[in-house]
């Protein structure tokens, strides 16, 4: 029997799961919300220090201003993928998940939680590097609701990740090697701190496979009303994407992929 496929008559454990994995990351903000800013930072000064008067991407855009949209959706992404992804292989190993699967959970709401907690905790590190930021160099966004739209499915996706891979997982080096081998290579390769045009022709073709390439220039059209391809055409690539990642993990979770183990 599916361990998510509950009798819901007694009411259902959807809020207790998303408060547990709210606090989880709250209490330890320290770790979870400051680090992230502060290294977005570091990223922000050295290169900002070193290529502000040398590089210059859109025609009125700054290049430290252009670096930051491009920082804040690279850490929320990194901290999207990061909250449920370790949620998981912690409750596993340590043996806890089977408290997360006694209440009446089915496998939507137990998808839901880990998915809103991952995506609050990401815009939450995106927020705060924008206001760290805005010492540096003051942005405002063009349109808020592009980059609300980018934020939040963009967040989504890396969080259903999240929950695939800590499904997947079965020790900390596993997930690792998921993040370093996968998560990383694809944020850093996708335009955080330059603009595809800037790369030979061969380079700009394989940054258009790339998911989280249309992340982060949708993302930075949000805050300039200018970017390397059409918003239109970025946000119908990620919404496909989140929709068909979902569809796969929801499966997982219907058939308690690793649940029991």
């Amino acid at each position: 029997m599916n361990p998510l496929q509950k009798d819901v008559r007694f009411g259902s454990g959807f809020p207790t799961l998303l408060y547990k994995e709210l606090l989880r990351f709250w209490k330890v903000a320290f770790q979870t919300v400051a680090a992230p800013v502060m290294t977005a930072m570091l990223y922000l000064l050295v290169f900002a220090h070193v290529l502000e008067d040398r590089v210059r991407m859109y025609d009125t855009v700054p290049y430290t201003a252009f670096l930051i949209p491009g920082l804040m959706m690279m850490s929320m992404l990194q901290n999207a993928f990061a909250n449920p992804s370790s949620s998981l292989i912690q409750s596993r190993i340590t043996g806890n998940l089977v408290f997360v699967l006694l209440p009446p959970l089915s496998h939507y709401e137990f998808f839901s939680a880990y998915v809103i907690a991952a995506v609050l905790r990401g815009l939450v590190v995106g927020l705060g590097i924008w206001i760290m930021a805005s010492f540096f160099v003051p942005i405002w966004p063009a349109s808020i609701a592009w980059v609300l739209a980018f934020a939040v499915l963009s967040c989504c996706i890396l969080a259903v990740l999240g929950i695939i891979a800590g499904l997947w997982s079965e020790k900390f080096d596993q997930l690792a090697a998921f993040q370093n081998f996968l998560i990383m290579p694809a944020t850093f390769l996708s335009g955080v701190f330059y603009s595809i045009h800037s790369l030979p022709p061969f380079w700009q073709g394989v940054s258009h496979w790339n998911p989280v390439f249309y992340m982060i220039d949708g993302f930075r059209y949000g805050f300039f009303q200018a970017s390397d391809v059409s918003p239109w055409h970025s946000v119908a690539v990620v919404a496909a994407f989140f929709v068909l990642l979902s569809a796969y993990a929801l499966r997982l979770l219907a058939q308690g992929y690793k649940l029991r183990t």
